[in-house]
């Protein structure tokens, strides 16, 4: 009899470890969840100019954390959701889509192969892929995060285009459209974000820069295609897709203080030319900021 009361505490003070083990672990692992699933659902933010946070310091070089690049070529899809009765540039479109088609062979494009994954694997080219102009009315005069993720999906739905690592897509709003998320709303705080959902659907939020120029334009001068709207558009494109190519689940490379490689570079042009220009790929000009440098420790508009 006592050998079965002595057993029996014995069983029963290991089960009770057992549950006081799961329950202090529990919260942790649920935490852990919480704080990742928070940070995989906040965008990545390019701030505006007349912002606090719109110039990131340069400060230490970018570190690798983990998670995958782009390696490879880039395949992006440019979606101009523009409804009708909206407002774009004439060249708006036409632009865009040869920026995305001289980008991938740039030298600033090439600063990218530093940084590799632990595949080894680097961004080192990009390409358009495909475009779409969706003349449906948005939902709202102000977007949600939700709302573009919901065009992405419909995007593919209707061309046939599906997600991978090495794919990105790009949604383009029209004229005085807003777009807020995560507490901050375009123009007045943010220009452009990039962001990823489900499993590996890379994408970026590119509201009209030409709403406000005075917060996401390039320079005062800053219009080698004459077009002040898409130049700026361009340089802001430039950003998102280097940041997206080099960090594109937000788990990559980055700094102590989170800022990826375009942040640490936000309106920095360098030499610019007469026309405005401070790049010329396959005999056409832009503007578009430079990007970090690990090599060098500095922003570059080449590399490495």
């Amino acid at each position: 009899m006592q050998k079965r009361v002595r057993r029996y505490l014995v069983l029963s003070v290991l089960t009770l470890c057992a549950i006081l083990s799961v329950s202090l672990i529990m919260p942790f692992t649920a935490n852990a969840a919480v704080r990742h699933s928070a940070q995989a659902s906040q965008p990545h933010f390019l701030w505006a100019r007349h912002g606090a946070k719109g110039f990131a310091s340069a400060g230490t070089n970018l570190t690798y954390n983990g998670g995958p690049v782009m390696a490879g070529t880039m395949h992006v899809y440019a979606i101009f959701w523009e409804p009708t009765g909206s407002y774009v540039s004439s060249s708006y479109n036409g632009l865009i889509q040869r920026y995305f088609g001289d980008v991938g062979s740039s030298g600033l494009y090439h600063n990218n192969t530093q940084y590799a994954d632990s595949t080894g694997g680097v961004a080192s080219n990009a390409v358009l892929a495909g475009s779409w102009v969706d003349t449906a009315a948005y939902p709202s005069m102000t977007l949600q995060d939700s709302d573009i993720q919901n065009e992405v999906n419909n995007a593919m739905n209707v061309n046939g285009w599906a997600p991978s690592m090495s794919t990105m897509f790009f949604v383009f709003l029209a004229y005085g459209e807003n777009l807020c998320t995560s507490g901050y709303c375009s123009f007045s705080q943010f220009c452009a974000y990039h962001n990823t959902f489900s499993t590996n659907t890379i994408y970026a939020a590119m509201p009209y820069d030409g709403t406000s120029l005075q917060g996401c334009g390039p320079l005062p001068n800053g219009n080698p295609n004459g077009d002040a709207d898409t130049d700026a558009e361009i340089s802001t494109i430039s950003h998102e897709q280097i940041e997206a190519a080099t960090d594109p689940l937000l788990s990559a490379w980055y700094d102590s203080s989170g800022n990826e490689i375009g942040d640490k570079c936000n309106f920095v042009y360098g030499n610019t030319n007469s026309d405005g220009s401070n790049e010329n790929w396959n005999g056409h000009p832009y503007i578009v900021q430079e990007e970090w440098d690990n090599a060098q420790s500095a922003c570059v508009q080449a590399g490495p």
